[in-house]
């Protein structure tokens, strides 16, 4: 095992650019900090973001983000593997072994908190809504009745059906590349998830050609703010803040910004270029 532990004094350093309190690793646990392998889940379905190639290999937004973070922890690039997460295994795959960190478009919450830790956010994403570009809706409350996709494990459905009240019919599906085939077949009239993630889905037609009035669109109505943060086992107190140096060191280097300049400068979607502020991961 190589040591790479922060000091006392980078801690300080880094206390003062934002990052809080984490909990406390068992003694009989690796900190991720401490490894010279790194297993990293990761989703294979969301284009621009997280998508399995042809090859067999994995390229997006957030599969930028995780080798950039294994570098700056020096983790070698062919010392990580990269293992397929969904919305409804993330959790389950941390807390079980199975991998190291999650770089997932994993928003943080309340309750995803109790299970994991998360450092981060990496970025502020905002929910939004893709329609087909026909469509009348213009924003959340013209959901109401309508078809919405469900995936299971997230949680931007309940915040139009529950936080908003909107009550729209959901209809269940097994990942956002499935909800984007059932949108552009008619089958639910929306989906509803974070706005890189639409922006990827988007893309996809927009790379295709065709009628511009025929293609799927984002209404451009944000509803919640998402911090995406890397998910790792929770009271790895190490392995949180290194994680965070690593990300703080992209937005002051630039690397985030010319990563995000990368995947959604070709469709159009205004992204904040500004280091998020931290939740740390207690």
């Amino acid at each position: 095992m190589r040591g790479r532990r922060i000091g006392a004094a980078a801690m300080a350093a880094f206390s003062v650019l934002g990052a809080a309190g984490c909990g406390i690793a068992g003694a009989d646990e690796v900190s991720l900090a401490d490894k010279d392998r790194l297993v990293i889940g990761v989703n294979k379905d969301q284009p621009g973001v997280g998508l399995r190639t042809a090859g067999g290999g994995y390229e997006g937004f957030d599969v930028d983000v995780a080798r950039e973070v294994a570098r700056r922890l020096g983790v070698r690039a062919a010392d990580v593997t990269f293992k397929e997460v969904t919305s409804a295994t993330r959790q389950r795959m941390i807390r079980g072994g199975d991998v190291d960190l999650v770089v997932a478009s994993y928003s943080i919450t309340p309750d995803r908190k109790r299970q994991v830790a998360f450092a981060g956010p990496y970025y502020i994403a905002h929910q939004d809504i893709l329609v087909r570009g026909d469509s009348p809706i213009k924003n959340v409350r013209d959901l109401r009745g309508r078809n919405l996709c469900m995936v299971q494990g997230s949680v931007s459905y309940e915040r139009v059906t529950k936080e908003k009240g909107v009550a729209a019919r959901l209809v269940p599906a097994t990942g956002y590349a499935d909800c984007f085939g059932k949108l552009t077949a008619g089958q639910v009239d929306a989906v509803s998830t974070d706005d890189l993630i639409l922006a990827g889905l988007a893309a996809q037609t927009a790379e295709s050609g065709g009628d511009a009035a025929d293609r799927p669109r984002i209404v451009n109505a944000p509803i919640s703010d998402e911090g995406y943060g890397i998910g790792l086992r929770l009271g790895d107190a190490d392995g949180c803040v290194a994680v965070n140096k690593a990300i703080t060191g992209m937005y002051q280097d630039g690397t985030a910004q010319r990563l995000l300049a990368k995947w959604f400068s070709p469709v159009g979607l205004k992204f904040t270029t500004t280091v998020p502020q931290f939740e740390g991961c207690d």
